[in-house]
């Protein structure tokens, strides 16, 4: 049964085209502010999800109304005559629970995951997404390893979170800006160039230049504990480079680049991109004086034996050093000049942080100065932080490099998949598959849970094809691909499908049919309120109760074997929708939907 927007008042802010459940919301304020003579707008925010066997709720007293609870519901209620938008009111104690018309309901999601997921080859924009952040910029800074240093894990929390956020607002229409800011500056450069004289291989270098760099930091930094001078020399010549002779520079040169283009490969394979790779030594001297001068005429500035800091004892911040002793930058000078030069570069109307949240005091005066020297932008930087990742080694407990997590998750799925040596020949590439189910693994594991939450990586949950995991999400997915596969008869279906199909009778009488269509709907306020709170953890919540909802339906949704081919095709359709949808939600999640495994 068809049903019209157009028969209900605009509220701003909603997108009856992108969510149809704003329109049902819509209706049901409509119907409350009818009969209570309340503004639609104000009606409209407080109409939330029900509990389980209800659609929608609504509390009245938080309207703040003269008169008994029970006589306000009376008064929606007796008015209540059934339509295209509401099935039933019922009243239970101080709420009322709507139920939507499942013919309108089943229509409108189905029809609206359709037309929005076959808008281009691309199926972009993806069903779910909004134009929120359209004509708007945000720079997100995230993942940011120190070269030279293990990738350790807490840069992999960073990386998927990150990730997550770039799809996230782009899937919104904001105009995204990644951005790797390499910790590729410092002392740690100076010990280096000093120890490559002496422990350094070329051919080890251009093999795997991260874990090359690291193995000589090691061997120099035990030489600098015995002996001092190793640090002095050091210093010496990380002044050097500071001071921007040609001769400190040109192996430093090198070695990022190297590094960078390691780092590239191994991001590509955990289905990350970078617009934008930088690093502290990217930030421009001038601005760092520039800030520093600002902070001076202001009387922020004290000085301590030679080195400056600023005082931030009236904020509870602590005091914070911004040049030390011998005049080199510290990453506090440096984070503020390029805070500065980003603006300049991108005008964005944010920029986004994703570190740990061990650095939380760090941003706090970070941003605290920022305000103090009233840039404009000042107020848009924010702080995107999450909790330690705990036990997170190599099976062997060794030291880890991201190239070594990687390869770890590949090689546990794998052992996984030969259990089923009849399966996993027919996979055409088992590596290649093996790699991708251990990645979702490690990464839903990771953003399952809030991400402020401390976890304990898991080798054993993050291979398990049971229960909440990355494999069965994968599963789901590859299981929805194999019905169309497995149907030929029944395709092409209509598109754009035919309203009968929509409306099939078994897809309306259905609970287990509905329950997907209704989960459908819900997407698009998903996507929303993950771009509220920076938060993948409901999206990943989303995607399970999806996943389980469409494994009860398997047994009653049955389309093989369907004599009646109507019927067959109207489920095959939901299935599909429903396909798009997990799709869609684990991209946003940064996983690649596999079609077979």
């Amino acid at each position: 049964m068809a049903s019209s927007d157009s028969t209900l008042p605009v509220i701003p802010g909603t997108e009856p085209d992108k969510c149809a459940f704003d329109a049902f919301r819509i209706a049901i304020a409509k119907r409350i502010s009818d009969s209570l003579g309340l503004p639609i707008e104000q009606v409209y925010t407080g109409v939330d999800y029900g509990k389980k066997g209800v659609d929608f709720t609504v509390a009245l007293p938080r309207f703040r109304l003269p008169g008994k609870v029970d006589e306000l519901a009376k008064k929606v209620i007796s008015n209540f005559q059934p339509d295209e938008w509401v099935e039933s009111i019922t009243h239970d104690k101080a709420f009322l629970h709507f139920q939507l018309n499942s013919a309108t309901m089943v229509h409108k999601v189905l029809t609206q995951v359709h037309n929005l997921t076959h808008l281009s080859p691309s199926g972009k924009p993806e069903y779910g997404t909004s134009d929120s952040g359209k004509g708007k910029r945000v720079v997100i800074e995230y993942s940011s390893p120190n070269i030279a240093k293990s990738f350790h894990v807490g840069h992999l929390r960073s990386t998927i979170i990150g990730a997550f956020l770039s799809n996230l607002y782009r899937a919104c229409g904001w105009d995204v800006v990644s951005m790797n800011y390499l910790g590729d500056w410092g002392t740690q450069f100076g010990l280096i160039a000093t120890g490559f004289e002496q422990y350094g291989s070329q051919e080890e270098l251009e093999k795997d230049p991260i874990k090359h760099l690291f193995q000589v930091y090691v061997k120099v930094n035990k030489e600098a504990e015995n002996d001092p001078t190793v640090k002095e020399r050091a210093a010496q010549f990380f002044k050097r480079m500071e001071d921007g002779e040609e001769d400190a520079l040109k192996n430093w040169r090198v070695w990022r680049e190297l590094s960078v283009k390691k780092y590239a490969e191994e991001y590509e394979r955990l289905n990350v991109q970078f617009d934008v790779y930088t690093g502290e030594s990217a930030v421009g001297h001038k601005s760092q004086q520039d800030a520093l001068e600002r902070l001076e005429k202001m009387g922020l500035i004290t000085d301590s034996e030679g080195a400056k800091l600023v005082n931030l004892e009236k904020w509870k911040l602590g005091s914070a050093i911004l040049r030390k002793r011998d005049g080199t930058s510290i990453y506090l000078t440096r984070d503020i000049g390029g805070a500065v030069e980003r603006y300049e570069k991108y005008k964005f109307d944010k920029m986004i942080y994703v570190v740990s949240a061990q650095q939380d005091l760090h941003l706090q005066q970070l941003f605290k100065i920022m305000n103090l020297l009233e840039y404009p932008f000042a107020p848009s930087m924010e702080h995107v932080n999450y909790g330690l990742v705990l036990g997170m080694s190599t099976r062997k407990g060794t030291v880890v490099f991201l190239e070594e997590i990687i390869r770890e998750a590949g090689s546990v799925m794998k052992e996984q998949m030969m259990k089923n040596e009849e399966k996993a020949s027919a996979i055409e590439n088992p590596d290649e598959t093996a790699l991708e189910i251990g990645i979702s693994g490690i990464k839903i594991q990771d953003m399952a849970a809030k991400r402020i939450n401390n976890y304990t990586f898991n080798w054993d949950r993050m291979k398990s094809f049971e229960g909440d995991t990355g494999p069965y999400l994968q599963y789901a997915h590859v299981r929805l691909s194999s019905i169309a596969r497995k149907n030929p008869n029944l395709l092409p279906l209509p598109s754009p499908p035919s309203e009968h199909l929509v409306t099939h009778p078994h897809l309306t009488s259905s609970s287990h049919a509905r329950d997907i269509a209704f989960l459908l709907g819900s997407y698009p306020d998903v996507v929303r309120t993950a771009l509220r709170t920076n938060e993948p953890s409901g999206v990943v919540t989303f995607a399970f109760k999806l996943s389980h909802a469409i494994s009860s339906a398997w047994e009653t949704v049955v389309v093989k074997g369907e004599e009646n081919e109507e019927k067959a095709k109207a489920r095959l359709w939901l299935y599909e929708c429903a396909r798009e949808v997990l799709a869609a939600s684990m991209r946003l999640l940064s996983l690649r939907p596999l079609d077979r495994m």
